[in-house]
């Protein structure tokens, strides 16, 4: 009986590690370098991937889709072309982009990570004002 309590803790613990070691797509968010912009055209947007777990960020990651909108503002069809630009910092994607007018916008990304088998997505709310 000890025998079979001890390989059972064993596998427990052997699980538990597996678990916290593998990420997965909820692991990781998108937040704004800077949320405040003033509106204008090319305008440069950057956004910083972050792991939750570690809270650092996450160089690397390969941007599959973006798109900038005004949906926060109920202008979801008032959308703006996206342009990568080169990262400056590790972890941090930035974009141009024309924010037309003062207002909420939204940038929605798509990103594949090393390592990790799912897509992450998310979105960040910027402000532009005059």
């Amino acid at each position: 009986m000890l025998k079979f309590t001890r390989i059972a803790a064993l596998a427990a613990i052997m699980s538990i590690g597996a678990s916290a070691a593998s990420a997965a797509a909820g692991d990781y968010a998108f937040e704004p370098v800077n949320a405040d912009m003033k509106k204008g055209d090319d305008v440069t947007v950057a956004v910083r991937l972050i792991n939750r777990q570690t809270g650092k960020p996450v160089p690397d990651a390969v941007i599959i889709r973006t798109r900038v909108d005004m949906a926060p503002d109920g202008m979801a069809e008032m959308q703006s072309q996206v342009t990568p630009l080169p990262a400056k910092e590790p972890g941090v994607y930035a974009f141009k982009t024309d924010l037309p007018m003062a207002g909420r916008y939204q940038l929605s990304l798509s990103a594949k990570v090393q390592g990790e088998a799912e897509t992450v997505t998310g979105s960040v709310v910027i402000k532009a004002a005059k």
